[in-house]
């Protein structure tokens, strides 16, 4: 399919062909009829990626301190890698469309293939022939006798109109009272109508002749021309000499002019409220004088669309969400009450979207509301050829067929981290990659030279050519999947953790068993392959007695609702993170756990939870304790990873796998490197390299780890230790 895109490194628009979406059990597949630019927000984006890096920087100062906090860990070299990959993401633009559905998910309720829909929402109902959206923002278009109350183009402004309603909420206005819109651009018209829509009277000011001349049309006489006239008193004339009840700025203003003139015009004890863009320098003698009172409107209104806590929103509790904020829109544009058509200046073809931002950016042409059409016959295929694939150059040698890979997931560490270390060790031809995002999908093709992308990871399994599946997907999706390529004939590395349940790992373990002899299963606990690690066990390699191992992450803070604090999907983080500890602990002890014990932190836990903060106490086979300090209490600014191992009468530091220090037989000897080096590249010769015969030796290994993090979540429960079953060899 055809969608648009922006590169945020030069600000370039594209016309990008992706595999069609992938449509989940809770989301809805869309084919797009109509979208909508939203000028203000689009333009800003592609002008942010014009500027060069000392502009963008000047832009996010906050990123950029962070990024230096982590250099000076990581070293420059990682961290500018990185920050240029990001750059290189294609962003999808748009988010307001109508269409009609063309599939559902099997947990999707009251919506069927057919339905008129109005979809909103950035990252779902993007510039494209087809939208995957979850149905908390999409809203049923209703017909008469037949016929849609609204066509696809009026349904297309949902998101913008439910930007502008909310903004009107946060105005606090009813029925008779005043209100101002400053700025008469499309969410300032909208604001207008819907004001006015709801009884109030609604004035408009805009520096534009044009645009005032259209809210009259749409809104009667009460629209005025800055500079032409006194606003200021025609205002308080109009408002009885008290001001206006409530401002709304719509506008888009590198300074605070549009926030001076609405402290000047609003009544004491008023409402301004910002929508647009302004800088937020505020007046205190204005704020004191009227006891005014300042907001920022967020986007539609508050959801809980893509969170763990998306069901604490009943009506009672929360009465305008995102959800009914659109469609109420939906319902006002239905009744007429909100005149749509007139707001469209210009349509274009998808064919020809390059066009309609050229516009936008050269500002020559007067421009509110631009659509973009897509045709009725769409490419549907779910696998898309990279013709810009350039023949791989001949593989080094190597004793087993590992290195033609496919690929499944491109999630962000993916894409900045793990990928640019698999192209740049030279050992792999890629195939094929698949992930559930199209655009994601095509973007890694494109960048690493995979000779196709998909979204149905069927294809990379059915295809003879690969020999290899690496899977980075989101941690649910392991064992499925691992299982459908072992039973595949398939070599496979996965991301950690192996599995987030028994149950799975079951699974697993069945499928490993039926497996070809050759055929090698590798998780990536990737820290046992750093060059450091290596030095440390070689200080410790004939050590005759038991190790001390005091492991500290400072891991930082992840919200409650991100996917990987979801036991169903992410595990949480023992699961899905604290096995890489656990494993390098294996890795130095030769060992394997036998118990664990695990306790959190108590009291007042505030925003964390009781997994975020914990201490592991893990006892080995050969007598060698470790302790595992994991939090999310600290400081970015801090290191984030220090391994300390003492046995007989040597001490090894570790810090953040870049510096370290080993104190034996009376010397002290350092070593330190220019960037970090986590392993990477050290896991991946070893999964090309390693004979056949460590199949089962490294997923023993593997199986200990996660076993280990399921005990440590029991022992956490239920405050005892827990042994850790036996594998059997």
């Amino acid at each position: 399919m055809k969608q648009i895109t922006e590169n945020l490194k030069n600000g370039r628009v594209r016309i990008t062909a992706t595999p069609l979406p992938l449509c989940g059990p809770s989301e809805i597949m869309v084919r797009n009829v109509v979208s909508l630019i939203s000028p203000g927000t689009e333009k800003l984006l592609i002008e942010l990626g014009k500027k060069n890096l000392a502009g963008k920087a000047v832009s996010r100062p906050d990123l950029v301190k962070l990024a230096y906090a982590k250099a000076k860990r990581e070293g420059f070299i990682n961290v500018f890698r990185e920050a240029l990959a990001r750059l290189e993401e294609p962003l999808p633009l748009g988010y307001s469309s109508a269409g009609t559905i063309v599939q559902v998910g099997s947990k999707v309720k009251g919506f069927s293939p057919g339905d008129a829909v109005a979809c909103s929402g950035y990252g779902y109902a993007s510039h494209a022939e087809f939208a995957v959206v979850p149905p908390d923002l999409v809203v049923k278009l209703k017909s008469q006798t037949g016929k849609p109350l609204l066509s696809f183009e009026e349904a297309a402004f949902v998101m913008l109109g439910g930007i502008a309603l909310q903004g009107f909420r946060c105005a606090e206005r009813t029925h008779g009272e005043s209100i101002v819109v400053v700025g008469l651009g499309l969410i300032g018209l909208l604001t207008l109508q819907i004001a006015h829509a709801y009884g109030c009277r609604a004035f408009g000011v805009d520096i534009d002749g044009e645009k005032v001349g259209l809210a009259k049309k749409l809104c009667g006489p009460h629209s005025f021309l800055l500079g032409e006239g006194d606003v200021e008193q025609t205002i308080l004339n109009l408002t009885g000499g008290e001001g206006a009840d409530a401002v709304i700025l719509t506008s888009a203003s590198k300074d605070n002019a549009p926030i001076l003139f609405s402290e000047r015009i609003a009544r004491k004890r008023g409402r301004i409220v910002l929508v647009g863009v302004a800088d937020l320098s505020l007046t205190r003698k204005a704020f004191w004088d009227k006891e005014l009172t300042f907001t920022v409107s967020k986007a539609a209104g508050p959801s809980g669309e893509g969170t763990i806590n998306q069901h604490l929103m009943p009506l009672e509790l929360v009465r305008w969400t995102e959800k009914r904020n659109l469609e109420e829109f939906v319902r006002l544009a239905e009744e007429k009450r909100i005149n749509l058509y007139d707001l469209i200046t210009h349509r274009y073809e998808i064919r020809d979207a390059e066009q309609a931002y050229e516009m936008i950016l050269k500002g020559k042409t007067r421009y509110i509301g631009v659509v973009i059409q897509y045709p009725k016959e769409a490419d549907e295929s779910d696998t898309v050829i990279n013709e810009h694939q350039k023949k791989n150059t001949e593989l080094p040698s190597t004793k087993h067929s590992r290195n033609r890979i496919g690929f499944i997931g491109a999630g962000m560490f993916t894409r900045n981290v793990f990928m640019p270390v698999v192209k740049r060790t030279g050992l792999f031809k890629f195939i094929g990659v698949a992930a559930k995002s199209g655009l994601e999908s095509s973007h890694l093709a494109e960048t690493f030279g995979f000779s196709y992308s998909t979204t149905d990871y069927s294809v990379l399994l059915n295809d003879d050519s690969i020999d290899s599946i690496f899977i980075t997907t989101r941690h649910n999706l392991h064992a499925p999947i691992i299982v459908d390529a072992l039973d595949a004939g398939k070599n496979v590395y996965v991301e950690k953790p192996l599995a987030i349940s028994e149950a799975d790992l079951t699974l697993i373990q069945r499928a490993f068993r039926k497996r070809k002899q050759a055929q090698l299963l590798m998780v990536g606990f990737n820290r046992r392959y750093a060059p450091l690690s290596r030095k440390i066990m070689a200080g410790f390699e004939n050590r005759a007695i038991p190790m001390q191992i005091l492991y500290r992450v400072n891991a930082g803070y992840i919200p409650g609702d991100h996917w990987t604090q979801d036991r169903e999907v992410g595990g949480g983080r023992i699961i899905g993170e604290v096995c890489h500890f656990i494993d390098f602990c294996q890795y130095l002890t030769q060992s394997v756990p036998i118990e664990v014990y695990a306790t959190g932190i108590g009291g007042n836990m505030g925003k964390y939870f009781e997994h975020d903060n914990v201490q592991l106490s893990i006892k080995f086979g050969d007598g060698s304790l470790a302790t595992i300090i994991y939090t999310a209490l600290g400081s970015k600014l801090f290191s984030r990873e220090r391994v300390e191992v003492f046995s007989g009468d040597s001490v090894s530091v570790l810090d953040d796998f870049r510096v370290l220090n080993i104190m034996s037989g009376g010397k002290k000897h350092h070593k330190s490197l220019w960037n970090q080096d986590m392993g990477y590249a050290g896991e991946l010769h070893y999964f090309v390299e390693a004979e056949s015969d460590k199949a089962a030796e490294l997923f023993r290994s593997a199986i200990y780890s996660t076993r280990t993090t399921f005990a440590a979540m029991e022992s956490l429960a239920t405050g005892k230790p827990v042994l850790i079953r036996e594998e059997s060899r």
